[in-house]
């Protein structure tokens, strides 16, 4: 868990490099980085540049645009397939981290765009580490994977960091690639360089500026917007559901705790809510109805997309993250749900992104370091 106070003290006046900067994860890092002092490259697609997986209402932009990021940071626009533009964007800004978010992170449109897919996931994530190792300064790493990578057998018991990677559908086969390849340059090359990576597992992360298609927290919120039934795919199926802000503290953690300890970091880790957080998504549903003026009111349409494999059960053990970095969930399931629906909810009434962003990134924080005092006390 952040302590509220270490991530300001690593990050403040630190070169901070990100892929996928304008995408919803990356925005939402982006904005955090620069509220903590850091000064921010990014490198990514224009935001909202692939639309068709993407469904904004009328009078909305991507996050990234809404919130303002373009002209507060060093913004390159470029396809992380292009290794040599991505390797001189890094080289000239010679950053002290690097989070590496870019991708095609859609189960669904994997299956719509394997090539494209496998491309952007594999050959994106190998083209960064390439770039880091022509690099070769002092830079920590880390490489944002997924909760998918594992080959799932449908455990119920959530699976750790040594279990065996697979992946069904293109998606969770590229991001379990992801991991074999750093796991690849760690020994072959960064082992006799000052540089330190490590991947990051998490996913089923919800939070306000989401309005990618085929996810169901910007799904429901489009139907309600609409006065629409909301069609629920597979509402069965449990993951385990967390605030965008508890993964993006945990790679804030990770590459501070990286900066700080030695190489033994440099290893697979897990990021996800505690065992009660993972729920069906009807209950995930149920919930945001409960949040919602008159969403009560709201009906289920069974969704007439075409049927594709999807796991019934996800679930990850965080132990290794405990232990090793004492990192730990800080929203349960219940204030997940509550403050990403606020965030939309007020969006809907006029308030603005970056408003409602940078308040609720100070509203984690402070809970944050609420819960670190109190931990200190007892």
């Amino acid at each position: 868990m952040l302590s509220g106070v270490f991530e300001r003290k690593a990050f403040e006046g630190r070169r901070v490099f990100l892929t996928g900067h304008t995408g919803f994860k990356g925005a939402w890092l982006t904005r955090w980085l620069l509220a903590i002092g850091a000064d921010v490259a990014g490198y990514s697609l224009p935001a909202g540049s692939t639309q068709e997986n993407y469904n904004l209402p009328i009078g909305v932009q991507p996050l990234f645009d809404e919130l303002g990021l373009r002209d507060r940071i060093v913004h390159t626009e470029g396809d992380v397939a292009d290794l040599e533009l991505l390797c001189s964007s890094i080289d000239s800004f010679k950053p002290d981290y690097v989070f590496h978010l870019a991708a095609q992170a859609l189960v669904r449109a994997s299956y719509r765009k394997p090539v494209e897919t496998f491309s952007a996931n594999v050959l994106g994530t190998i083209n960064l580490l390439e770039s880091l190792r022509r690099l070769a300064r002092p830079v920590i790493g880390v490489i944002v994977t997924s909760d998918k990578v594992y080959a799932n057998d449908e455990l119920a018991r959530g699976y750790t960091e040594d279990d065996r990677l697979g992946g069904h559908d293109p998606y969770s086969c590229s991001k379990a690639m992801c991991e074999l390849a750093v796991d690849s340059f760690r020994k072959s090359f960064f082992a006799d360089l000052p540089i330190k990576i490590a991947t990051a597992r998490a996913g089923n992360v919800i939070g306000g500026g989401d309005w990618a298609i085929d996810r169901i927290v910007p799904d429901c919120i489009r139907s309600l917007r609409e006065s629409r039934p909301i069609e629920v795919r597979n509402p069965h199926a449990i993951r385990p559901w967390q605030h965008v802000l508890e993964p993006l503290g945990a790679y804030l953690s990770l590459a501070a705790k990286l900066a700080a300890m030695p190489q033994a970091l440099c290893t697979a880790f897990n990021f996800g809510p505690p065992a009660q957080a993972q729920r069906a998504v009807s209950e995930l549903v149920d919930s945001i109805l409960q949040h919602w003026p008159q969403g009560s009111q709201a009906k289920y349409a069974p969704s007439q997309s075409r049927q594709l494999h999807e796991t019934q059960v996800l679930a990850l053990r965080t132990d290794k993250a405990e232990q090793l970095l004492g990192w730990k969930g800080l929203w349960d399931f219940e204030q997940t749900v509550a403050n990403t629906v606020l965030w939309y909810r007020q969006h809907n009434l006029g308030r603005t992104a970056e408003e409602l962003t940078l308040g609720q990134i100070e509203l984690y924080q402070q809970n944050s370091i609420a819960v670190a005092a109190k931990k200190n006390h007892d």
